[in-house]
């Protein structure tokens, strides 16, 4: 299978180029993927779809962050689960989890995960989040897949049709009087997301987020800098929240070093951010 696996990476610099070709590549990588057993992780739990998340080397200090700030609080949720890494981590401490994740390849990652470690106290819904409700392209796959074109240097080609759906329609007040934490990892669109999530943002209590906001990175070509991502972090100024940089001391972020970094005048050494409630913004315990 080793093997296999490794002829099927020699092919990949034709899967971008010829779509048919693409599609048996995938075809046979997903039979693959069904075959790959889940193996056991520094925490306890199994997980299979990816060796550096079960090995516990991926997002080492964000991972600790996580389990520390999960400690505290009842509900996960995960907008782009993937494969259900962190899914897992909340499970596994005993957690009620929400998940999202629209890719099918993912989704089969996810569910064996669960199944697994036993679990049962999961929702998983197989769709995207936006500001609307409808039909998106999503491009790519794994953990880069966007719906953002062009992203990270997908193909065009490698598109895939997903239903789309909005935070309020799904969750509402659902989940007022709990306290939650929102991972919100969309690849580029967090700001559609989060346009679309106006009741989680007002929740009593604030739930803490989570967010992976790029102000360079991947953008797609002729575009230097995310044009959402001043209006991201001014949707959660609007609601009562502080930015801070999901680094060991958690410094928080200032509106002026955002309006710098939306224009490319300021380098941030992270592009993961913790959102806390403005009013209860201690994070000595994290």
């Amino acid at each position: 299978m080793v093997l296999i696996q490794w002829l099927i990476s020699l092919a990949r610099p034709l899967v971008d180029r010829f779509p048919g070709i693409a599609s048996v590549y995938r075809s046979v990588r997903d039979q693959l993927d069904s075959k790959e057993r889940p193996t056991e992780t520094p925490w306890g739990f199994k997980l299979a779809g990816h060796a550096a998340m079960a090995q516990g080397i991926f997002e080492p200090q964000e991972t600790e962050i996580v389990r520390n700030i999960l400690k505290d609080v009842d509900v996960l949720v995960n907008v782009g689960a993937n494969i259900g890494y962190y899914c897992c981590h909340a499970l596994s401490m005993g957690k009620s989890v929400i998940a999202f994740e629209p890719i099918q390849r993912n989704l089969g990652y996810l569910y064996r995960n669960i199944r697994a470690n036993g679990w049962s106290t999961i929702e998983v819904y197989p769709l995207a989040l936006s500001s609307s409700v409808g039909i998106l392209e999503i491009y790519g796959g794994n953990t880069g897949a966007s719906l953002v074109k062009g992203w990270a240097d997908i193909p065009g080609n490698y598109a895939t049709l997903v239903p789309s759906l909005t935070l309020d329609l799904l969750l509402g007040t659902r989940l007022r009087g709990q306290k939650v934490l929102v991972i919100v990892d969309v690849e580029g669109a967090e700001h559609s997301m989060l346009n679309g999530a106006t009741k989680m943002l007002s929740n009593d209590p604030r739930p803490i987020w989570m967010v992976e906001i790029s102000a360079r990175e991947h953008q797609p070509s002729g575009r230097e800098t995310n044009p959402h991502f001043k209006d991201t972090f001014d949707l959660f100024f609007k609601n009562g929240y502080q930015p801070f940089l999901l680094e060991k001391d958690l410094r928080r972020l200032t509106a002026e070093e955002v309006d710098l970094a939306s224009v490319g005048r300021l380098t941030l050494p992270t592009h993961n951010f913790l959102f806390l409630d403005g009013k209860k913004s201690g994070v000595a315990s994290m």
